[in-house]
Order: C-alpha cells, then structure tokens, then sequence
C-alpha cells in the first residue's frame, strides 16, 4: 500500500515546482547521502560530481601560475568537498582553510591530508559556509570551484561575494567558476531510471527526474523522486542552479567589493573535456 501512495503523489506533484523552494539543494549534509556522494567524488570513470585526477592536474597548475601562489600563500577552498584541490594546493606548500558541510567529504580531506603529511597546512572545516565566520583571518586567495556559487540564491550568493571580499587581504584574488549561461540547456526535459546502487541509495529504487527552465529567472530547476522499492519510501529533492550573464556576474563582483574581474571563457584554453561549458572569473581586491 504505501507503494501505491507513494505512486499517488508523484502523479499529484505540482507541474512545475518554484524556484528556491523544498531547499533547492542537495542534502550534502545527511550522513548517508554525503557518503554516497564521497563515492562518486572519488569514482576515477566519470567526472560528474569531481573531474578526473588528470584535470584536476592541469586545473591546478594554471591556479597556482595564474594567481603566482607560493609556499606561504593562505588559500580559502569554499564548498571544498573531499579536498581534492586543496591537499594539492597544501603538497605544494600552501596553507589551506577548506570549508564544506558534508561530513564524509570532510572526514576524507582530513584523512588524505593527514596521509599526505601536509595536514598541519590543512584545515578542513564542517559548516555551511554561509555560516562560517572568517573573524581575525584574511587570505591571499579564495577558490569557488565546479559551479557551486550557482546553488545559491542571488541575494545569498551576493552576500557570499561580500563575506569573501573581507576575508581578502589586499591585492587577494577570488576565483569563481560558473557555467557558461549561452552553453547551458534551456529545454524542459524528463527521465527515469531503476538501480540499486549509486548516489540515490544502495538498494533498489525508481528514480524520476525532471528538468524545467525558468527564463524569468534564468535558472534552471530538477526534481527528483527517488522511490525505495524495498519498503515504498519516497523522497524529493529539488536542486536549484542560477545561471549569471557575463556583465551581471562582474558588475555584482564589483558591487561586493573587487576592485576589477578578469573573465575566462573556456577555463582559458585548458584541455578539459567539458571546458566550453564553464566561465571562470578571476576578481581582485584593491591594494590599498
């Protein structure tokens, strides 16, 4: 019977859910989801939740060039994850602060650092880090990589400009990866699948997914419900993603407190199989 209910309400769900509402997100902090998303994190076949080692290789090559890092610099790595760039960034002599709220993320970066003997240049803080006070540390760069600042909304993602502005010293850089808003799909879409491991759970499930593209807002927003078949369990997760124009993402740059924004289309020309799809904004703080 709660098979058949759980059926019932995805054949009642609203056409099209609303922008920013039941979360918007991923539930990066459950325990269970967050270990099953350290998998895929660290799953070498694919590059969707981490790029593969090679590009995360050349990724930070070209940040520690670009940025002129340097064995003393103090690096932010917002929404971290697992650590993936930051134990580079720290093997290379760097001191790292990584925030994240996912647990099982944050347990391995710690676990990885500590086996790569730079965890006394590691911190790795569990938090969101729309909570986090920076109080009494600046930092001589920041990175928000793969997209993440999107999950926000824009006057969330504005106030995250602003806190990371202050946490600069001066002459400091943020980087910011986004997709490209012309590259990204605008066609509503839907699909399903049956497993019974993976990201959605580790037993066997239905997962439906549907895609809808809010021109207005100039976002887009997937609802998945993923049905547990085992003992007819129903969950929904709506995720967010804002996309920015290229002049509305400097100007709001600006607006937070960077002084100029280099633009780079295209990870500026770095072999990366899904390069054409992202824009990275380089945004300085002031010397003065």
């Amino acid at each position: 019977m709660k098979h058949i209910d759980a059926l019932w309400r995805i054949y009642r769900r609203a056409d099209r859910p609303q922008p920013w509402q039941d979360g918007g997100n991923l539930p990066w902090s459950d325990p269970a989801f967050s270990e099953r998303m350290l998998n895929e994190h660290l799953d070498e076949t694919h590059g969707a939740a981490s790029r593969q080692s090679k590009e995360r290789a050349m990724i930070v090559d070209w940040l520690w060039s670009k940025l002129e890092l340097h064995a003393a610099s103090q690096i932010l790595d917002v929404t971290c994850g697992p650590g993936l760039y930051a134990v580079e960034l720290a093997k290379r002599g760097a001191q790292i602060t990584g925030v994240d709220f996912s647990p099982a993320a944050i347990r391995h970066a710690r676990q990885w650092a500590a086996s790569e003997n730079v965890n006394e240049r590691c911190k790795f803080v569990e938090q969101d880090i729309r909570t986090v006070s920076f109080e009494g540390q600046r930092f001589d760069a920041a990175i928000f990589l793969y997209g993440q600042l999107a999950v926000f909304p824009v006057n969330e993602a504005r106030h995250l400009l602003e806190q990371l502005a202050q946490t600069l010293k001066p002459g400091g850089i943020l980087v910011v990866e986004l997709l490209n808003q012309d590259k990204v799909d605008k066609e509503d879409s839907n699909w399903w699948f049956s497993d019974d491991t993976g990201l959605w759970g580790n037993s066997p499930f239905i997962h439906l997914g549907e895609r809808f593209w809010v021109a207005e807002e100039a976002m887009s927003i997937e609802r998945f419900h993923i049905l547990r078949l085992d003992d007819g369990a129903l969950e929904k997760i709506v995720l967010c993603d804002q996309t920015y124009a290229v002049e509305d993402m400097v100007n709001m740059m600006q607006e937070t407190g960077f002084a100029n924004v280099d633009v780079y289309p295209s990870w500026n020309g770095l072999p990366l199989y899904d390069a054409t799809e992202w824009i990275l904004y380089v945004a300085h703080i002031g010397q003065s």
